[in-house]
């Protein structure tokens, strides 16, 4: 630890900038069972929003909550979609009116009136600092 601390100190001295990691943890509560996965994606771009994330990570379910975190995010606004994947098959599954089979969220727990919420909606913004963000699952 005071060698850490000697080195930022040094860095800091000579000048040298020191970039900071930053880490965003979500937390998904809600999770009704141990069953499949739950997965995390960023989204950076309203384009790419539910499309293509920059970021994701999956983990397996468990009953309550589960906590994932992202390491060395680059700076910037990310909009976060959970999705509880019962069956592994790596996506969110729907009936034939088109309502999710399987449970789902979405950063700042944004909800859309007739689908998923906007990009704006559901993201947070990275800023050099540890984020946290509680999202939750929800079921139809």
């Amino acid at each position: 630890m005071k060698t850490t601390i000697f080195i930022l100190s040094a860095l800091l001295t000579a000048g040298i900038p020191v970039i900071a990691q930053d880490i965003l943890q979500v937390e998904v509560t809600n999770v009704k069972d141990t069953t499949g996965f739950i997965m995390v994606g960023l989204f950076s771009t309203e384009d790419s929003f539910l499309k293509k994330p920059v970021i994701g990570q999956t983990v397996r379910a468990d009953h309550g909550s589960v906590m994932v975190t992202f390491k060395n995010v680059p700076a910037g606004e990310y909009a976060i979609s959970v999705i509880h994947d019962e069956n592994g098959n790596g996506e969110l599954d729907s009936n034939f009116l088109g309502l999710p089979k399987e449970g789902f969220g979405f950063g700042n727990d944004a909800m859309g009136s007739f689908g998923p919420p906007s990009f704006d909606k559901a993201k947070v913004i990275v800023n050099g600092q540890t984020k946290k963000q509680v999202v939750k699952m929800r079921y139809f």
